[in-house]
């Protein structure tokens, strides 16, 4: 029997998911939610909503007690993890159990079975299952882990025992750098899941990450539904995620299913998981870990298999039997190609640095057959600092891998992110760059060729005189200030006021306005003569006649030396971001005339990037220190950032000590002044 009452212990887009499944199925939701997710879109989408504690997940989303008390006060019968947080404690199963409600998810048992990546890769090997050689031993010694190293050679992984989605995750190619890689690794495992065991393994070079998900249920049945390929990574974090996967053969398909069922009967499986594999070039696969829980990127499962597989974890949690054509087929055929991208809240150009902040203009594409949209933040939300900077999941969906890439370019296309800057552009050029067309891309592509997918080379390359980008945001903003002053004309009780001209009229020759746009750094005027879409400009030495220019309904039609182009043009607060259909690049409005101050390079301070908590100081007042060397290292956003010296010199204060919680841009370490 289905249950009545489900909470929901995770928030974002999964508590939103599920939230969403629970009222289609007629279930009561309930939402639990920290102080920081107070108006959050999943506690205003669930029926009921309790707080459990400050911002932080260790005082709120990682209380297990809290979680289950809720769940005794609102009458719910199951408790679904989500993914994240508590989805793979073992010991928050048995606890839901033990308080007689249902954990949607594997037991306690078979999860520490598979929780630690160790005891999981030992148990496959006795199943016959393929490994990647390596150490997984609990002797967790310097010296003997260094020797296992030199054991298994270079290059080798370290991994977090425990834990998953990338964390804990460090590639060691020389003898000599394997210690520090090991504190790193381990620092970063104990922060982010209490346990700082770890274990090495041989790394494959230019690898796939293929994972197969399967379903268990009470009964004894045991299916896959199909794979996913995940290999663009950057930072072991997935960016891209689709299926099928454009790698495998039918062939390879059915043994590797084959394993992943064979991985899940050894572990008793109960409800969704996925088995994850490394793949090589040649077609080699081996076992890599069993995630617990439902994946980030399942969605695109969903897009081919036309299932629901929420829907599908409560119904096996409730004691009922996976469907007979699950059965009796192993696995579902699919049904054309889905894509899946994450839009996050981070600067690529900037090292992928996590943003935060509200989210002044928040536009996606809207949901149809072809494309969908999860996302826990509606325009007006706030990116918090304390969890995950993800704004949305976008799947695509069309009949081949070429429609879905497409149907994918162009949704992107409708994105505008204000606010915290987005990694939307990024993605664009990622869906554009060849490894990813040709379906070739290896996990550690990206983290090799990071400049191929970002922007600053082509803004270096712009030219005054051919950059229609530049152009097409002058020419809207003329547009819109002659709009605008219309508007205000219009409004005057006097119909033969002057001031209803917008022209810039003068006499005995037409008047020069200045527009004046912020590109990155790099301040552009742009003189202008003219008005109501017809126009001389000059950027420099450099002249443009431009007519018949409308902006209407996101578009800008102009016509220039008798061609006419049309551009998609999002004007919103100060940013206008022009996207000619292949790429997009953003500027912001500047005083036409404004003093603008020298720049000069303050070397003396290290800032805080962002808001976060410092974990590591390794600088002391009177060090010398030379330029690039490490001095602090903070946690934001699920994410470590290394701080370094500016340049070479002497410490003259250290202002900042492990544990202590600093504001974005806070002093955090000051050099002594040249001399």
């Amino acid at each position: 029997m289905m249950f009545e009452t489900i909470l929901v212990a995770n928030r974002g887009e999964i508590a939103c998911r599920v939230i969403r499944t629970c009222r289609r199925l007629g279930i009561r939701s309930v939402a639990v939610y920290s102080e920081a997710d107070a108006t959050a879109q999943h506690v205003r989408q669930a029926d009921l909503a309790y707080p459990i504690g400050g911002p932080a997940p260790a005082d709120s989303y990682l209380r297990g007690d809290a979680i289950i008390e809720v769940a005794r006060k609102s009458g719910a019968q199951a408790i679904h993890p989500g993914y994240g947080f508590l989805s793979e404690n073992a010991d928050f199963a048995d606890a839901v159990a033990a308080a007689g409600l249902c954990f949607i998810g594997p037991s306690g048992t078979s999860m520490r079975k598979m929780g630690s990546k160790a005891g999981a890769k030992d148990l496959m090997v006795s199943h016959g299952v393929p490994v990647v050689p390596g150490y997984t031993g609990e002797d967790q010694d310097p010296a003997l882990l260094a020797r296992e190293a030199r054991r298994i050679g270079f290059p080798l992984m370290i991994k977090a025992a425990y834990g998953g989605g990338g964390k804990g995750m460090r590639i060691v190619r020389k003898a000599e750098e394997f210690s520090a890689h090991l504190e790193s690794c381990q620092r970063e495992a104990k922060n982010a899941f209490g346990r700082d065991r770890v274990l090495l393994e041989r790394y494959v070079e230019k690898p796939r990450h293929i994972e197969f998900q399967v379903f268990g249920d009470s009964h004894g049945h045991v299916v896959h539904l199909n794979e996913r390929e995940c290999s663009a990574q950057r930072r072991y974090q997935k960016v891209l995620e689709e299926t099928p996967s454009p790698f495998l053969t039918p062939e390879l398909r059915t043994k590797m299913g084959e394993a992943a069922i064979g991985a899940a009967r050894a572990l008793d499986y109960v409800n969704a998981g996925t088995v994850e594999f490394i793949v090589g070039q040649a077609g080699d696969f081996y076992f890599m870990e069993v995630n617990t829980r439902l994946q980030v990127e399942h969605p695109v499962t969903e897009m081919v298999l036309g299932l629901d597989l929420v829907e599908l974890q409560l119904r096996v949690a409730a004691g009922e039997a996976l469907p007979a054509s699950l059965i009796r087929n192993k696995s579902i055929p699919a049904n054309g190609h889905a894509i899946e991208v994450r839009l996050y809240a981070e600067d690529p150009e900037q090292g992928f640095l996590p943003g935060s902040g509200r989210l002044q203009t928040l536009r996606l594409p809207q949901d149809s057959t072809h494309m969908r949209i999860d996302s826990g933040v509606i325009e007006g939300d706030l990116v918090s600092v304390f969890y995950d900077p993800m704004i949305a999941k976008m799947i695509a969906w069309d009949r081949d891998r070429h429609s879905a890439l497409q149907r994918m370019r162009d949704a992107l296309a409708e994105v505008s992110v204000i606010g915290p800057k987005s990694n939307v552009a990024f993605l664009e050029r990622l869906l554009r760059h060849p490894s990813v067309i040709e379906g070739s891309i290896d996990t550690g592509y990206l983290d090799r060729s990071l400049d191929e997918f970002l922007g600053a080379t082509e803004q270096a390359n712009a030219s005054a005189e051919g950059d229609a980008f530049l152009l097409a945001a002058a020419i809207v903003s003329l547009l819109a200030e002659e709009a605008d002053a219309l508007a205000q004309a219009a409004a005057s009780a006097d119909p033969n006021s002057p001031w209803r001209r917008a022209d810039g009229w003068r006499l005995g020759h037409p008047g020069k306005r200045i527009i004046a746009l912020l590109d990155g750094d790099q301040r552009i005027e742009i003189s202008a003569q003219g008005a109501q879409g017809n126009y001389h400009l000059a950027i420099g030495t450099h002249a443009f006649e431009i007519s018949d220019a409308k902006f209407s309904d996101g578009w800008l039609s102009a016509r220039r030396d008798g061609i006419v182009s049309r551009q998609r043009v999002f004007a919103e607060c100060a940013r206008i971001t022009v996207h000619d259909g292949t790429s997009r690049r953003s500027f912001e409005h500047a005083p036409a005339f404004a003093f603008v101050e020298s720049s000069v390079s303050d070397a003396d301070r290290v800032l805080a990037p962002m808001p976060g908590r410092i974990v590591v100081v390794k600088a002391m007042m009177g060090d010398d220190v030379m330029a690039g060397d490490e001095l602090l290292i903070m946690e934001a956003m699920k994410m470590e950032l290394t701080l370094r010296a500016p340049r070479a010199g002497r410490i003259e204060a250290v202002q900042a000590v492990a544990g202590d919680f600093v504001d974005a841009d806070s002093v955090l370490v000051r050099l002594e002044a040249w001399e």
